[in-house]
C-alpha cells in the first residue's frame, strides 16, 4: 500500500498519457459529421471502453507478465522508453504514431469508432496500459488495487467531462491553447518515463544502485 502522494502521482501520470484535452481535435475530426445523439452515444461508449481496458490491465497485467516470462524490471525499461517517445511527440505538439495513426482513423464504422481508434489506441493505448501495469507492481495489497481502481475511475470521470465540454472548447479554445497543454503534459510525462527507465535499469543491473 502506497501513500496518498504516490496515488496522486499515478493519477497525474495517467492523465498526462491519456491527455484528454490533446485528444479533443482528433475526436472532433472523427465525429465531425455525427449528429448530437450519435456524438453522445460515441462519448458514452468511449468512456466505458477506456474504463474496461485500464481495469483489465490493472487486474491481469501481472498474470500476463508471468505468462510471457517478462520481469518487471525489463517491463519498466520497455514501458519507460515507450512513454518517453510519446512525451517527445507531445513536447513537439504532435500526436504520437504509437498511440494513433492515419490508417487507424479510417478503420471501423460509426458504431465502432468509439472503441477503435478513439478508446484504443488513442486514449487507452500502450502507454496508459504500461503505466497501469508498472504501478500495479508496487504493491500486492488489496487496498492498493482499490486505490488504483479509484485513480482510473477518476481519470475516466475527467475524460467524460472533457468530452462533454467539446462543443464549448471548440468555440473558445484555439489550437495554440491545446498545444500548450499538450507540451506541459509531455514534460511531466518525460520525467515519469525517465524514472521508470532508471528504476528498471537498477533492477536489471544491481551494481547501478
Amino acid at each position: 500500500m502506497l501513500d496518498f502522494t504516490e496515488y496522486t502521482k499515478i493519477f497525474i501520470a495517467l492523465l498526462a498519457i491519456v491527455n484528454p484535452i490533446g485528444a479533443i481535435p482528433i475526436v472532433m475530426a472523427l465525429t465531425a459529421d455525427a449528429s448530437e445523439e450519435e456524438f453522445k452515444r460515441t462519448t458514452k461508449t468511449t468512456v466505458v471502453a477506456v474504463l474496461v481496458i485500464l481495469l483489465t490491465a490493472l487486474l491481469t497485467g501481472e498474470v500476463l507478465l508471468g505468462f510471457f516470462g517478462i520481469s518487471i524490471s525489463s517491463f519498466r525499461v520497455g514501458g519507460g522508453i515507450l512513454i518517453l517517445l510519446m512525451a517527445i511527440s507531445m513536447l513537439h505538439a504532435r500526436q504520437s504514431p504509437i498511440t494513433f495513426s492515419k490508417e487507424e482513423a479510417s478503420d471501423g464504422n460509426r458504431e465502432s469508432v468509439a472503441v477503435v481508434p478513439i478508446s484504443m489506441p488513442l486514449l487507452a493505448g500502450p502507454g496508459a496500459i504500461s503505466t497501469v501495469v508498472l504501478y500495479t507492481q508496487k504493491s500486492h495489497a488489496p487496498l492498493h488495487y482499490l486505490c488504483m481502481g479509484l485513480d482510473i475511475l477518476l481519470l475516466v470521470l475527467v475524460l467524460w467531462v472533457a468530452f462533454l465540454s467539446i462543443p464549448w472548447i471548440s468555440k473558445h479554445t484555439t489550437q495554440t491553447g491545446i498545444n500548450i497543454f499538450s507540451r506541459v503534459m509531455g514534460l511531466i510525462l518525460a520525467a515519469i518515463a525517465v524514472e521508470f527507465i532508471a528504476n528498471g535499469l537498477k533492477g536489471l543491473f544491481p551494481a547501478l544502485a
